[in-house]
């Protein structure tokens, strides 16, 4: 059996042919497959634009949760300690509830720093409210938190941020 020359290259370049359609046709199998794979997961743009919105709101509610802003955004000339304190708790208290849904598109320890950041501040709060005499005016509350948020590692909040920036560009890999 003699094939031609020309037979031989004409089966080369039909063999070639199929070669690509297979490796094509498996291509589209496999983004296919994967496509599956991210429905079943749940991993889609949407979802991906919704985890990325909880990010923002968590990063933004950490930012203000911080000792700093949180005195500095509730300063009053006239209110007392007492009166200051309760309202620095019922923001940290009434922000925190208002972003307790975005913990569903993040992990549980990251909602856990979430939770201890304001429980922590809480806790500050009180603990340097308990040090100040009971008539003293708004002013010396404000002074006290803002001299122990300048201490080392006072402020909780940059550790939560770390985290929050450091969970988003994972998602975004």
């Amino acid at each position: 059996m003699n094939f031609s020359a020309e037979t031989v290259q004409n089966v080369i370049l039909a063999a070639i042919f199929l070669f690509f359609i297979a490796i094509a046709w498996l291509l589209a199998e496999f983004n296919g497959m994967k496509e599956a794979i991210r429905e079943k997961l749940g991993i889609n743009n949407e979802t991906l634009k919704l985890k990325l919105q909880a990010y923002e709101r968590l990063t933004l509610y950490a930012e203000r949760a911080g000792l700093k802003n949180l005195v500095s955004r509730n300063h009053s000339d006239t209110a007392s300690a007492r009166e200051l304190q309760i309202t620095l708790l019922d923001t940290l208290k009434s922000e925190y509830e208002y972003n307790s849904s975005q913990q569903i598109y993040i992990s549980p320890e990251l909602w856990k720093a979430i939770t201890k950041l304001k429980d922590q501040n809480s806790f500050i709060i009180n603990q340097i409210a308990a040090n100040i005499p009971a008539n003293a005016a708004g002013i010396e509350l404000s002074k006290a938190l803002l001299e122990y948020s300048m201490t080392n590692n006072a402020e909780l909040n940059k550790i939560v941020l770390d985290a929050l920036n450091f969970e988003a560009k994972k998602l975004l890999k």
